[in-house]
């Protein structure tokens, strides 16, 4: 279930040059202003019974499209939290690559976090996880993951990974996509097993190197070649 309150947006760091939204190659490309969408409403919005066209106990994937955190949704952003918190029955999954913004942007009650949200910071090389992951860990949040994606160069967490519950994994999908190591993958998988934490292979991206072989992968088929490989690690708590 995807909820996209506002749409727009611009790069903020190399993982973003191709974005498959609003990189150079895709249909969005250029789309930089932010403004609200018709589906802002949709998590409170109710059909002609009184019941809520999202049912209860659904994962919502929130700003997938966009950065919750961006600057240009400040004014949009405290109602939307207070949506999140209307609907205490359902899960909001929230991804960023602006974790620096995630101070300024809370809503008052925030306190050390709300028990239905789950905030993922993303990182695509080891000098933005070095940035990133010392502030994403020191923050209120009660559910949190990393997000090596797109993984475009070996990443070491063990400052950080004992912090965490889980890390997913995921190459670049675009149609100049760098490539993506199978060996980066499992190297990051060694850590969160060793932590014993979560670890989710989520796609190849468009071009996977494995067992030193380079292959251009199909954006509908990056999944099932993920499942083929299997390598994913369950942990309770996630």
């Amino acid at each position: 279930m995807n909820w996209e309150p506002w749409t727009g947006c611009y790069k903020v760091s190399d993982g973003c040059s191709y974005c498959y939204y609003y990189g150079p190659y895709s249909k969005r490309f250029g789309q930089n202003t932010v403004y609200k969408t018709d589906d802002f409403y949709n998590p409170i919005t109710q059909n002609k019974k009184g019941a809520y066209k999202i049912p209860s106990n659904k994962t919502v994937n929130t700003c997938f499209a966009t950065d919750f955190f961006i600057s240009e949704a400040d004014e949009y952003r405290e109602e939307a939290w207070s949506m999140i918190k209307q609907r205490a029955d359902l899960d909001f999954l929230i991804l960023t690559k602006r974790i620096d913004r995630f101070l300024v942007a809370l809503p008052n009650d925030w306190g050390d976090g709300y028990d239905n949200v789950m905030i993922g910071c993303s990182v695509e090389n080891q000098e933005l996880a070095d940035y990133r992951l010392p502030l994403f860990i020191s923050y209120p949040i009660k559910r949190r993951f990393v997000a090596c994606a797109p993984l475009l160069e070996p990443i070491y967490l063990s400052k950080y990974i004992n912090s965490l519950k889980s890390v997913t994994v995921g190459g670049e999908t675009s149609r100049e996509a760098r490539l993506c190591d199978f060996e980066w993958v499992l190297n990051i998988r060694e850590q969160c097993e060793k932590a014993g934490i979560g670890f989710w292979f989520k796609n190849t991206g468009s071009l996977f190197k494995k067992d030193n072989i380079i292959q251009k992968v199909n954006p509908y088929k990056q999944g099932s070649l993920v499942k083929e490989i299997d390598i994913n690690i369950k942990h309770e708590g996630i």
